[in-house]
C-alpha cells in the first residue's frame, strides 16, 4: 500500500508543474503535497536551496505568465525504498515545453524524501539536478 501511495504522491508533484493545454499549472498544490517546513534543493546547472514559498512564487510566475507553455515533466524511473515511516525515491524524469518562444526538451535526477504524516505519506524534501 505505501509504494501505490507514493506512486500516487510522485505524480501528483509532477503533475504541478503541467500547463499543456492552455490549462493553468498547479504548483500551489505543493503546499498540500510538501511538509511546511519542506526543502528544496536544484544541484546544476546552479546551486540553489528554497523553502517551499521560495519554491512555488516564481514557479506559479513562470509558468502562468506565457514564457512557459506546453510544459510538462515525467518520471522515466525510479527505485524507491520505504523502512517504516519514511521513504527516499531516486528517478530519472524528463521534461519539454516551449520558453520565449523556443522549443526544448531535457531531464535529469530527482530525490524526493517522503514521511508518513498523521494525514498520509508527505514530501519532506527533494533535490534535483538537470543534464543539459
Amino acid at each position: 500500500m505505501s509504494k501505490a501511495e507514493i506512486d500516487t504522491l510522485t505524480a501528483e508533484f509532477f503533475g504541478s508543474f503541467d500547463n499543456r493545454g492552455g490549462k493553468a499549472a498547479d504548483v500551489a498544490r505543493l503546499r498540500r503535497l510538501m511538509l511546511p517546513g519542506g526543502v528544496i534543493v536544484v544541484t546544476e546547472p546552479e546551486y540553489a536551496a528554497y523553502t517551499v514559498e521560495e519554491f512555488i512564487e516564481p514557479r506559479e510566475r513562470l509558468l502562468a505568465d506565457g514564457r512557459l507553455v506546453e510544459f510538462s515533466e515525467w518520471e522515466i524511473s525510479e527505485r524507491t525504498e520505504i523502512v517504516g515511516s519514511i521513504a527516499s525515491r531516486f528517478g530519472e524524469y524528463r521534461k519539454s515545453g516551449v520558453l520565449d518562444g523556443e522549443p526544448f526538451e531535457g531531464g535529469g535526477t530527482k530525490t524526493i524524501q517522503f514521511v508518513r504524516t498523521p494525514e498520509g505519506w508527505r514530501i519532506a524534501a527533494f533535490s534535483w539536478f538537470d543534464r543539459p
